[in-house]
């Protein structure tokens, strides 16, 4: 029973915190904000959001306000899994571990949606709102590897060294974490 519920808790919380750090790389990358997808990222978290941002302005083109909330929802989450697995909880070790959790998380989420966006290639024309979204948000990432490695004879290399680049960080990322 209680790695059933470690995992709904796990799950609940990476899940909303990849919401969340969706709505921060929708607003850095500049995506579509009437598209569908978008849409649904920014009603999901506009009730945690909005309140924020009246006490948090944002910094130029960072809102900040987004970026606190997945910094408490990532800490929120160690404290949660804690007090469960611990039976107390070390504020100041959680402080720390949510930057990393945040991190790991946004690192997760990007591995994802490079392989979503893959996949989609193989087989959509195009036309479909949540790829142009997703075209939005890895653009930025692939155009430097597409500098160095451009596509040859059709086939683009670049969401393949990204994936690479991204593991790799997210492994030395697990290392860390293992020591909280």
């Amino acid at each position: 029973m209680n790695n059933a519920l470690l995992f709904l808790i796990n799950t609940g919380f990476s899940l909303y915190l990849m919401v969340v750090v969706l709505r921060l790389w929708l607003q850095l990358a500049r995506a579509d904000f009437y598209n569908p997808f978008s849409q649904f990222i920014v009603k999901a978290t506009n009730p945690l959001v909005l309140p924020l941002r009246k006490v948090i302005p944002s910094l130029g083109q960072l809102d900040t306000a987004t970026l606190v909330l997945a910094w408490l929802v990532a800490v929120l989450k160690m404290l949660v899994l804690q007090q469960l697995l611990l039976g107390g909880v070390a504020l100041s070790q959680a402080l720390v571990a949510g930057v990393l959790v945040l991190v790991k998380e946004s690192l997760s989420l990007m591995f994802w949606i490079l392989v979503i966006r893959a996949i989609l290639s193989w087989f959509s024309q195009g036309r479909n709102p949540i790829e142009q979204v997703l075209h939005q948000l890895t653009d930025p990432l692939l155009r430097p590897i597409r500098r160095v490695i451009p596509p040859m004879g059709g086939l683009d290399l670049s969401v393949l060294v990204a994936l690479i680049a991204l593991q790799f960080i997210q492994i030395l990322l697990a290392d860390v974490l293992r020591g909280f």
